[in-house]
């Protein structure tokens, strides 16, 4: 059957119709996804840290599976870049910002948050704090002063007197509270803070400021470490030297100290936290503030206890 030529050109301008129309509703589809995508800008201390790879996939797995968008960005311990980098977010239309600050007392990381917060981005922040929490929305943490304190108990079980030294990170208000919480514990005359060392939470900070320490002035039997990379650092520095009667106390309950647990005899303990659990809760917290609802201002998670007496009950080759 042969078809005229005014038939020819009448299918195919309906041919022709019905892909425009396709074209427009994917497009309108399109749009409108995009309009509904939000942004997250998430940036942590460091990603030098398993910690905080850890707690952001539990955030980015979550917030892939909406089809949003998370930034991730690293400060590397550096308050002007993570200043930066909120800034940042901000000009890319961040919806919410998930935050452990550099600096809690940082001026300048305050006032970005706030002027975030004014344009209506929500500001959560985690495994620290602010200073100012006035434009904060929620503050997501451990409960790092109790993390000192067993680590104390644990201490005073163990020996009736000691000669401790301290491996501090002075501008993170977590690892402070910690501290805090270690030191007002032992009230006993007979423990005693020997020195102070700034080791920023890092191993290759720790590591040769406590080899230092050891070879000028080898004053201390205990060592109390802010967090697991730093105490590992210190462990490898009392190894090199074949030092074998060090008590270290830590937080965190990472994969290499709980290990350190099992094999190392100067790892005595460490008070572990949950970055799992942190970063569940933490997208949690992002979502229901995107969503209107109201959420608690500051929520502290437990943290309890990894000695060798029950290491074994533990998964030692990852977090819990």
């Amino acid at each position: 059957m042969k078809i005229s030529k005014k038939t020819k050109l009448f299918l195919l301008s309906k041919l022709a119709l019905a892909l425009l129309i396709v074209f427009c509703f994917y497009f309108a589809v399109l749009t409108q996804s995009q309009k509904r995508q939000k942004i997250i800008g998430v940036s942590y201390m460091t990603m030098n840290n398993s910690f905080y790879q850890v707690l952001n996939e539990e955030v980015e797995k979550r917030v892939d599976a909406r089809a949003d968008k998370l930034i991730i960005r690293d400060p590397a311990l550096d308050a002007q870049k993570q200043v930066n980098q909120i800034n940042d977010f901000i000009k890319k239309g961040a919806s919410a910002i998930i935050i452990n600050p550099v600096d809690g007392n940082n001026n300048k990381l305050i006032a970005i948050l706030n002027k975030a917060h004014k344009k209506g981005i929500k500001i959560v922040v985690v495994d620290s704090q602010m200073a100012d929490k006035a434009h904060v929305d929620a503050t997501l943490l451990s409960d790092n002063y109790q993390a000192g304190v067993l680590c104390a108990k644990a201490l005073m079980k163990k020996k009736k007197r000691a000669n401790i030294l301290l491996l501090e990170h002075y501008s993170a208000m977590s690892a402070n509270d910690r501290i805090r919480g270690f030191t007002d514990t032992l009230f006993n005359k007979n423990y005693h803070v020997v020195g102070k060392l700034n080791t920023l939470g890092q191993s290759e900070y720790a590591y040769p400021a406590v080899l230092k320490r050891l070879k000028t002035q080898a004053d201390f039997d205990t060592i109390m470490s802010l967090n697991d990379q730093a105490a590992v650092g210190a462990i490898a520095a009392l190894d090199s030297q074949k030092v074998k009667q060090v008590g270290v106390y830590s937080v965190d309950g990472s994969a290499n100290m709980k290990q350190l647990l099992l094999n190392n005899q100067n790892a005595i303990a460490t008070a572990a936290q949950s970055p799992k659990e942190m970063g569940k809760l933490a997208y949690k917290l992002t979502y229901d503030l995107l969503a209107g609802k109201s959420v608690k201002s500051k929520i502290k998670l437990p943290v309890h206890l990894i000695t060798k007496d029950n290491i074994k009950n533990y998964n030692v080759t990852g977090w819990q």
